[in-house]
């Protein structure tokens, strides 16, 4: 039976980092289940989920500071488990831009958070608008919905949100 890895490694960017860490995983029977990987300012982030047999994960986990090493990132290994989806929530995918501003990502997951609804995936990117320059901030999320909230008047509170905060939103059910 396989067991499940949360990989999670951070480090100057460089072309091959990628190619690397699939190839000790790899050598090691290691499968890459789900992925994130991204360039923040001058870093190489990545978190990974990976599935393997039990002697496998505990090849990687007794490797980790050989790893850091070689691969010149700061690596963080967790064992987790598979995650259950629930037939009591509905997926809905919401996205908001508008002038970039602190604290747009804190009032978003407040208001959700206090309706109980679970951030997913969560994506945000700062840009200057085309013609004008002035900073822009988009925020995409993947969420679950309790279906015993009503998704009416939850995107109606969730517009006023952001109207107040001068903010486009779409809140749409996942495709």
């Amino acid at each position: 039976m396989n067991e499940l890895l949360v990989i999670t490694a951070v480090g100057e960017d460089r072309p091959g980092i990628v190619d690397e860490l699939s190839q000790i995983l790899f050598e090691t029977d290691l499968n890459i289940a789900d992925s994130r990987m991204s360039i923040l300012g001058g870093e190489f982030a990545i978190i990974l989920l990976v599935s393997g047999k039990p002697d496998a994960i505990e090849r990687i986990q007794q490797q980790q500071s050989q790893l850091e090493n070689a691969l010149k990132l700061s690596i963080i290994i967790k064992p987790t488990k598979a995650r259950h989806s629930s037939s009591d929530r509905v997926p809905y995918t919401i996205r908001v831009v508008g002038m970039d501003n602190p604290g747009i990502v804190h009032r978003l997951a407040r208001f959700l958070s206090q309706h109980n609804i679970n951030i997913e995936d969560l994506e945000t990117e700062s840009y200057p608008a085309p013609h004008t320059g002035t900073p822009m901030f988009s925020v995409s999320m993947s969420v679950e919905i309790p279906t015993e909230v009503s998704i009416a008047k939850l995107r109606d509170e969730f517009t006023q949100l952001c109207d107040e905060q001068n903010l486009d939103a779409q809140f749409s059910p996942m495709e």
